[in-house]
């Protein structure tokens, strides 16, 4: 991974084979980000996706190992017990164009990922809501 800081805004570009959650999580980790909008394109050869069930209180998870453009990421970064917390939503187009979406759970990059990651001013915690059983931001 590459970063490079714009003002308030870091252009980060993380290679094949590293995957994104965890470079994006070292990337806030030793900038001492707290509170961030992610947005991003690229590809991936492996991610997982997921979507909550408020029922279960469980991540439904779809595993996909297979070349795929980002079509979106999005997401953000607050934190939960004082480190970053990272929060993204994925949409992946396959080789047939079939698209996959959900909770970006893990995603290894497959060529290349461009990001931005803009910095906002202050610090936005994450606490448990036990009743939903998911990390809520907390003022």
């Amino acid at each position: 991974m590459q970063a490079k800081r714009f003002g308030d805004t870091y252009a980060v570009r993380i290679d094949l084979g590293e995957e994104i959650m965890k470079e994006l999580t070292a990337l806030c980790d030793r900038e001492g980000i707290q509170f961030a909008e992610v947005s991003a394109i690229g590809a991936v050869s492996h991610a997982v996706l997921g979507v909550y069930d408020l029922e279960s209180k469980e991540y439904g998870r779809e595993e996909l190992d297979t070349f795929m453009e980002i079509t979106s990421l999005n997401g953000s970064v607050t934190a939960m017990d004082g480190k970053p917390y990272v929060h993204l939503h994925a949409t992946l187009a396959d080789r047939n164009h079939v698209l996959h979406g959900g909770h970006a759970l893990s995603l290894q990059v497959g060529a290349t990922c461009e990001m931005f990651v803009r910095v906002m001013d202050g610090k936005v915690d994450r606490e448990r809501n036990p009743a939903l059983s998911i990390n809520l931001w907390h003022f």
